[in-house]
């Protein structure tokens, strides 16, 4: 690779050490919960990762023995200055939308409290940190915190985390109406309680992490067929650590789908693959060894060299550096367009 590309890593997980660490961003009526009666999120995922510390790579943890990702000089010094980024996108983990169900007024005070956190503990700390607004899931709430942070010059889009609910249901419109209104583009990402199509029928890690692609697809399609990039043109998604193998399958799925059907949505208007093309974006990790052959391929089928862009997934196990994220075969053209200038197009940059 060519030591003049430049790079923007899409997905970096930056954390809380723990809950405690949202107390200085709390209004005072939340505080107890966390502080007195030790609140802390629900976490659906069942299974134990066959490695120690499970999910982060071992060098990740602090001297301290404090949470990878949850320590601002670590992360600077292996990721920010070890591989010259430009730019890295902080996805967190704490995703609101997804780490509780119900109780919408603390869970906005919580989201609040994260972005604050991220502003203060982070975005403050290197020009080169770009942030993701955490939102609760009640729609009115969402809003307003999208309001409240959209106007920081660091904040780069809106988290919506995958679960076990389409985003591209009616309901949640008003939340895509807000970031559209800002300017802002739309991270979705897994979190710790999506499920499998078909039920939790899954008793191992490999199982689950294998079917992460299918989530995805879940909620392409819903957004599609409930019509968010008909009411919202401009509106770009990103699809994060959801890889990109399964994308020109599911084009050519959705567009032989549409041509029989689509009398059932008559407001969507354009073929499927359309969106695919205009309005959204996916990322290399998790990388699959694909050889150049195989890789550009999938190219060939998506029909567009714009469509992916460059994550590491750091800290995970699974990190992903830039040097060894593409075959080496492939022109130093296509790897700069993957590795920045999709990304720089995408955040506008």
């Amino acid at each position: 690779m060519s030591t003049k590309q430049k790079i923007i890593d899409t997905d970096v997980h930056h954390e809380i050490r723990s809950t405690r660490d949202l107390l200085p961003y709390l209004p005072d009526q939340w505080k107890r919960y966390i502080a007195e009666y030790g609140w802390v999120p629900e976490r659906a995922i069942p299974f134990n990762q066959v490695r120690k510390n499970t999910k982060y790579r071992m060098d990740s943890i602090p001297e301290d023995g404090a949470t990878p990702g949850s320590n601002f000089d670590l992360l600077k010094e292996q990721l920010l200055d070890k591989h010259d980024m430009s730019y890295a996108v902080l996805t967190g983990w704490f995703y609101e939308a997804t780490v509780a169900k119900g109780w919408y007024e603390f869970a906005a005070a919580r989201a609040s409290a994260y972005n604050d956190f991220t502003v203060d503990k982070w975005l403050s700390k290197d020009k080169r940190l770009l942030g993701s607004i955490t939102i609760p899931r009640e729609p009115e709430a969402a809003v307003r915190e999208i309001d409240r942070m959209a106007a920081h010059p660091q904040m780069a889009q809106v988290m919506l985390p995958i679960g076990d609910f389409a985003w591209g249901d009616p309901y949640f419109h008003p939340i895509f109406e807000a970031a559209n209104r800002h300017g802002l583009p739309i991270a979705m990402h897994l979190s710790a309680s999506i499920t499998a199509q078909g039920g939790d029928f899954l008793r191992y890690y490999v199982a689950w992490r294998s079917l992460h692609p299918q989530a995805y697809m879940t909620q392409v399609i819903s957004l599609i067929t409930n019509g968010i990039f008909d009411k919202f043109p401009d509106l770009k998604v990103a699809l994060v650590e959801g890889g990109f193998e399964w994308v020109p399958f599911m084009m050519h799925r959705m567009d032989s789908a549409y041509k029989a059907l689509r009398q059932e949505t008559p407001w969507v208007k354009r073929m499927p693959s359309d969106y695919f093309h205009d309005n959204m974006r996916f990322t290399t990790q998790p990388w699959d060894d694909l050889t150049a052959r195989e890789f550009m391929n999938v190219i060939d089928m998506m029909g567009s060299e714009d469509m992916i862009m460059y994550a590491s997934d750091y800290p995970h196990w699974d990190f992903d550096p830039p040097e060894r994220t593409m075959p080496h075969q492939i022109s130093d053209s296509l790897k700069q367009k993957i590795l920045y200038e999709n990304a720089r197009d995408f955040y506008r940059l």
